[in-house]
Order: C-alpha cells, then structure tokens, then sequence
C-alpha cells in the first residue's frame, strides 16, 4: 500500500502519459494524468517563452516582427483582404462606404490636377481674374458634392447597417473623396457606375 514504486513501474506510468498527451482527447473525458504543480506549471511557461538575452537582440526581434506586420498590412491594403487591415478600414461599415465612394466620381478626388490648372493660370497676367474664378467655382463645387455625398451616404448607412455604430464613417467617406482614385488606399475594388 505505501510501498515505493519500482523503476519498471515509473517508465510504463511515464510512458502511457507521453502517450495519453500526444492523442487528441475529447473535452469532456477525464485528462489522465495528475494536475502540475503551480511551481513546475509556472516554470515550464517561463522556459516556453524564449526572450533574448540582450535590448539588441529584442529590438531586431521586434523590428523584425514589426516589419512582417507592414507588409501584411500593406499586402491588404493593395488587394482588400480584411484580415489584415488597419482598424481605421476594417468592418463592413467602412468596406460599403469605401465602394459607395468608389463607385462615382467626385469632384473632390479632381482637386489637385485642377489646382495645378488654375495655377498655371493665375501665373499669366491677362489670366487671373479668370483663376480666380475658377478657384471660386472649384471650392463651391467640391462644397455641394461633399454635402450632397454625406446626405445620401447616411441615408444609405442607416437602411443597410441598422443598429450598428456608423460614428466616423462620412468624415471617412470625405476623406476617401479628396484621393484620387489611383493614389487611395485599400484600392478600390469596384469600377464607376457600379449599383451598390
């Protein structure tokens, strides 16, 4: 009853619990083998995670760590993957007015080729009054376009994502509307004219 147990017994005992934890094991059957102690449970978990010794050898871990991140988030924002994307553009939410923008064309996203335009322009002197004018014009338009947009677009927001928190998705979609659409990021992934 209190006897030691011999060495043949504490190899089979070992090796039937090297068995037991190399098998898949159904949740609700027992686990086969005695709780660890909180000490060797705590030492074991201080042994499994591998800091570096020095700060260089962590900082280049963590650089390195870092740069794989970026270029997953980068890899996203190029093809769309939603995994991988910055929290500013993840979630269906952001995903629709992202196509609702891209699906249009806005005066905004025509601001800087225009710009430059008038400022060719206001350079001539027999042209300035005229530059002006269509600065004055530019402005307006880009004005009634963004407020048009975030009419409709809350209109939209409300009947499709009923109950769900749109907070920051106009000011996201105005933003989205001042890009040209080459230069926007994640790429757009549907063409002008789309119904959405």
């Amino acid at each position: 009853m209190f006897r030691r147990r011999s060495q043949d017994e504490q190899a089979q005992s070992a090796s039937n619990s090297v068995l037991l934890e190399d098998q898949p094991r159904d949740p609700q059957a027992p686990k086969g083998r005695p709780t660890p102690k909180r000490s060797d449970a705590q030492s074991q978990r201080r042994k499994a995670v591998s800091t570096p010794k020095d700060r260089k050898s962590a900082a280049k871990s963590a650089r390195d760590a870092r740069r794989v991140d970026m270029a997953k988030q980068r890899e996203a924002l190029a093809g769309g993957d939603e995994r991988y994307l910055p929290p500013r553009d993840k979630g269906p939410v952001r995903k629709y007015v992202r196509d609702y923008v891209d699906s249009r064309y806005r005066v905004a996203e025509f601001f800087l080729p225009l710009a430059v335009v008038i400022l060719v322009l206001s350079i001539a002197g027999s042209l300035q009054d005229l530059s002006l004018l269509l600065w004055l014009v530019v402005i307006v338009a880009i004005v009634i376009d963004s407020v048009v947009t975030t009419i409709l677009l809350k209109r939209q927001l409300r009947q499709r994502f009923e109950g769900k928190d749109l907070k920051g998705a106009t000011a996201y979609a105005l933003m989205r509307t001042l890009q040209m659409r080459r230069l926007r990021l994640p790429k757009p992934q549907v063409s002008r004219g789309t119904k959405l």
